[in-house]
């Protein structure tokens, strides 16, 4: 008795295992239902309005593509290039064949899109252009896989091409904002052309010296523009005359010999530690190293006396920035230095910076720093004052006389 109590105990303590497995059964079978089919729930959580046929061209647009313009070659999941590879770099074996400067097939889609920059446009007509005038675009995301040689220009025509490009560098027509925006992006693609057909030769070795050229001289007119528009403009030239320099060395690395250098390699190589010994020793390298020095020990003098002296217009465009800051420190030093009864004429002063004397007053008082003009008509800096201060932002570009560019 005493054992058939205990049995019906625990019978009421522990629920049976075939009820609890019925239970399991009924809750997995209410889980498939309404999972058995996913599509429907995607769709029901995912809806969106009338967006059946769009979902289906997606796909379709994935697994094939083909569906993406010839011209474009665009792909999201593919980025084999960039605008900044390294010349040199092997990607792919590929010869171009395109004999214009813009490849048909992007031309006619350009026209159809109104895509045209001014310097590309049929007697000013946005929708018309010509092969004369259109110019390839350069592409950021491009898969080589779907590229073809007929939309890629071999090396002669990219000479060309860079040639009528470097031609409307001194436009009048246009501001120049304009012109090295259209420049700056046409030249990209002539880099990335020359990449994807790994051409690392003498003749791609003076392209990039010319695109260079470019980027250093737009930097210095950039400067001079005088638009707060243009510093966006400005950070982006800086940015490709870094890769471009550096695709550059390269390329002077891959084509010289131990006993030679080319003619514009000393004159560049002043970007870079690692240069050959002959580079070193050259007039252009010591220039260089003598310009760094004076400006390091903050002797004004004998730095703007080289400056004007020995510096080309094209190592003039690097520097300018820092002639104005040294200017700007040789005020200073007068300024805290001279006798406070004496005040330092203009004129005078003009001969020391190397400035006319309108640019020095316009100089001091940027700085913080009055001027005076006594009986005579004399104008001079009174000195020991204490307002300096060094011109916010980006200082305004002073020319620097004696400079022979």
């Amino acid at each position: 008795m005493e054992e058939s109590n205990r049995r019906r105990q625990q019978r009421r303590n522990h629920p049976s295992s075939s009820s609890t497995s019925s239970s399991t059964d009924r809750t997995r079978f209410r889980s498939q239902k309404f999972s058995s089919n996913p599509a429907k729930t995607i769709q029901s959580s995912n809806f969106v309005p009338r967006s059946t046929t769009t979902s289906v061209t997606a796909t379709d647009n994935t697994r094939n593509p083909g569906y993406v313009p010839r011209w474009k070659s665009e792909t999201n999941t593919n980025k084999q290039l960039e605008g900044a590879k390294e010349a040199g770099e092997e990607v792919v074996s590929i010869v171009g064949t395109c004999p214009f400067m813009c490849p048909e097939g992007e031309r006619a889609q350009r026209e159809r899109l109104r895509d045209l920059a001014v310097f590309e446009r049929l007697n000013g007509d946005p929708r018309k252009t010509s092969a004369a005038l259109a110019v390839k675009k350069f592409c950021r995301t491009i898969s080589l896989k779907y590229v073809q040689a007929s939309d890629v220009r071999p090396l002669s025509v990219l000479e060309d091409t860079l040639n009528y490009l470097l031609s409307l560098l001194d436009s009048s027509e246009h501001p120049f904002e304009v012109v090295h925006d259209f420049i700056f992006d046409r030249t990209r693609s002539i880099r990335q052309d020359l990449s994807m057909q790994n051409i690392v030769n003498d003749r791609a070795l003076h392209m990039y010296e010319k695109m260079v050229k470019f980027h250093v001289v737009s930097h210095h007119r950039l400067r001079n523009c005088g638009s707060s528009s243009t510093s966006s403009l400005q950070y982006l030239n800086m940015e490709q005359l870094t890769k471009t320099l550096a695709s550059l060395y390269i390329l002077y690395e891959a084509n010289h010999s131990s006993n030679s250098f080319y003619e514009n390699e000393e004159s560049l190589s002043f970007w870079f530690c690692r240069v050959p010994s002959l580079v070193m020793k050259s007039k252009e390298m010591h220039f260089a190293r003598q310009v760094l020095r004076f400006y390091r020990i903050g002797n004004y003098r004998s730095f703007l006396c080289i400056v004007s002296a020995e510096a080309s217009y094209l190592q003039y465009c690097i520097i300018e920035p820092y002639v104005n800051e040294v200017q700007a420190m040789a005020i200073s030093y007068i300024n805290n230095c001279c006798y406070k009864l004496h005040p330092y004429p203009l004129e005078q002063l003009s001969k020391l910076l190397m400035m006319k004397e309108s640019d020095v007053e316009s100089l001091c008082h940027a700085c913080g720093l009055q001027t005076s003009t006594d009986g005579g008509g004399n104008k001079s800096l009174p000195t020991k004052q204490t307002t300096f201060s060094v011109p916010k932002g980006s200082f305004q570009s002073y020319s620097l006389l004696r400079l022979q560019q």
